[in-house]
């Protein structure tokens, strides 16, 4: 899953792809290296961050949906308002992913009941802007594979299709350094729900403490760790990472099928 931010703000590329005929180009770029799905957001949710109004996120998304879906590309669409969720798949998302697991706006679950479309769930403690206050665990992982499942059963309870329901650890939200390391070395336990597993590890800063000068690491530095979590997560049995590198992660998925083909003959 390639992504899309349309922002001025967000951590590792905000402002490089704020205007529509950029994105969209992007957007087509991504998919020609090889993303399987173009994730378009238009509000960062990066540690701190606060909201944008709702006119201006509509602004932002809805001319890069359209054009990419026009195109041909399948769209997700990153946010955590149903009116955007809904105009998105209007003009052609084929997917909604809601870093809020649908807490943020209680119309969320009806909404996505009633479009039907497949709805990434992702594991939070509350609104960016005081996340990392509530990054508190005694056992991280099984906390935020009991948290999901409980959600799940709630949306499902709404009249959500369970088999349109994927799960996100939630990486870097409401987690610390340790908790990302903890699920992301256990993420079978999260696949292991029988629920489709997204990873967002995609230049986050936990990862540029594990790297050689990683304190000096700027976000887009940091692709190459980035890809080595994919690999971890394909030997988990993701369904998918989400990423704002395309290339290193393709060609680090590439490697990892030969080598099983290798192994298989």
């Amino acid at each position: 899953m390639g992504i899309v931010n349309v922002t001025p703000d967000s951590f590792s590329d905000g402002g490089l792809y704020d205007r529509a005929p950029v994105a969209v180009a992007h957007g087509l770029e991504l998919v020609e290296r090889g993303a399987a799905w173009i994730d378009v957001g238009g509000e960062s949710t990066r540690p701190g961050a606060d909201r944008v109004p709702e006119a201006e996120e509509l602004r932002r998304v809805l001319p890069v949906v359209r054009a990419l879906a026009a195109c041909g590309a399948p769209v997700s669409i990153d946010t955590t308002r149903p009116s955007v969720a809904r105009a998105a798949v209007e003009v052609g998302a084929l997917m909604l992913n809601d870093v809020s697991a649908g807490l943020a706006d209680p119309q969320m679950v009806p909404t996505v009941a009633e479009l039907g479309v497949p709805w990434v769930l992702t594991h939070g403690r509350g609104p960016s802007r005081d996340m990392d206050t509530r990054a508190h665990y005694r056992d991280v992982v099984t906390e935020v594979r009991d948290d999901l499942l409980r959600r799940v059963d709630q949306v499902v309870a709404a009249g959500v299709d369970p088999s349109q329901v994927l799960v996100d650890p939630g990486l870097g939200f409401a987690k610390g350094a340790e908790h990302n390391w903890q699920l992301l070395a256990r993420l079978d336990v999260l696949v292991g729900t029988g629920f489709p597993v997204l990873l967002g590890a995609s230049r986050k800063a936990f990862l540029a403490a594990a790297v050689r000068n990683g304190g000096s690491r700027a976000a887009a530095d940091r692709d190459v760790a980035t890809a080595a979590t994919t690999v971890l997560a394909a030997q988990a049995g993701a369904w998918g990472v989400r990423v704002h590198d395309v290339d290193g992660s393709s060609d680090a998925l590439r490697v990892l099928r030969a080598a099983h083909a290798a192994c298989a003959r």
